[in-house]
């Protein structure tokens, strides 16, 4: 299963029932954190999230309204008791943020491991596999996949064929090959075919782009950025490099979203949900997100998809 829920569905300031954008994702008790914007531990205490699990920062630009609660969010891991490392990637220049961090949060009880991250990157936080795209935006920005793989299904009828005795069927099904005498027993041979895994990504700050859609094809949840919901101001999302209401929709029929959550709304648009039919034109699966809005994707019994317990 792969948790998801919006801590903050703001741009640019916070407000007084908006937080600023963020996201929190877990899996197998690994928590990702997505963007670290003023009063990211407020928002995150408010939803019931704690910080002790959280293994991983993904900063999409260095923008304040992204960065500006990290030193909150370390101190409140450190009086967490958190010791394991913790990895904090973005574009490139992330290394002298951390420097600047660090004067306000002083020595952490544990590492900070800083990884800059170039176009295409990925990696794996637990048994999470992060991955980025450039978006276009006034500085670097990156959108994130994060995927959890699903092994295929282990067959025990066709391992009792074929003779493999019960204690060897865990190194089978992690992967590894066994031997048996001179006989050498695949993985593959007792385990069926491939089976879709669960996959959310975390867009904002851009501007459309061609790779956009192929990063995300077939995401299960996409959180897209919706910084303005008229059309009228087409101009300025322009300008200032943001999507409109109806590019979210937009990009996410065009990636073939499964679903897709709006965030990251202008401070001056008071009702989000009543400018819902912008992104409807374009999508139909779209909910206007709001602080604390969660869910969690499940794997199908079949294997074939995710169902979403909302």
């Amino acid at each position: 299963m792969l948790d998801v829920a919006l801590l903050g569905t703001g741009g640019m300031m916070p407000l007084p029932n908006r937080w600023l954008a963020s996201a929190m994702l877990r899996a197998e008790g690994r928590v990702v954190l997505i963007d670290c914007g003023e009063g990211t531990q407020i928002a995150a205490r408010l939803h019931g999230f704690g910080f002790r699990d959280i293994d991983a920062i993904l900063l999409s630009h260095y923008h304040a309204d992204h960065t500006a609660g990290l030193p909150g969010v370390l101190l409140a891991m450190a009086l967490a008791e958190r010791h394991e490392p913790v990895v904090i990637a973005g574009p490139p220049g992330l290394r002298r943020l951390i420097a600047a961090v660090g004067v306000f949060t002083g020595r952490l009880p544990f590492e900070v491991n800083a990884v800059e991250l170039q176009e295409g990157a990925s990696f794996e936080a637990g048994p999470l596999r992060i991955s980025c795209q450039l978006g276009d935006h006034t500085l670097p920005c990156f959108a994130y996949r994060v995927d959890l793989t699903r092994a295929p299904r282990f067959l025990p009828e066709r391992a009792r064929e074929l003779g493999i005795p019960v204690d060897r069927w865990k190194t089978l099904q992690s992967g590894e090959p066994v031997q048996l005498g001179s006989r050498v027993v695949a993985p593959e041979d007792v385990l069926g075919p491939p089976r879709r895994g669960l996959s959310a990504a975390y867009v904002t700050d851009t501007r459309p782009t061609e790779r956009l859609p192929a990063f995300l094809s077939d995401v299960d949840l996409l959180i897209c950025e919706a910084m303005f919901a008229d059309p009228a101001q087409a101009e300025r999302a322009v300008e200032r490099k943001h999507l409109l209401f109806r590019e979210a929709g937009a990009l996410a029929a065009a990636a073939n979203a499964r679903r897709l959550w709006l965030t990251h709304f202008s401070p001056a648009l008071a009702d989000p949900l009543h400018w819902i039919e912008e992104a409807r034109r374009e999508f139909a699966a779209v909910t206007v997100g709001y602080d604390g809005l969660r869910t969690t994707l499940a794997f199908d019994e079949d294997g074939h998809g995710p169902r979403s317990e909302q």
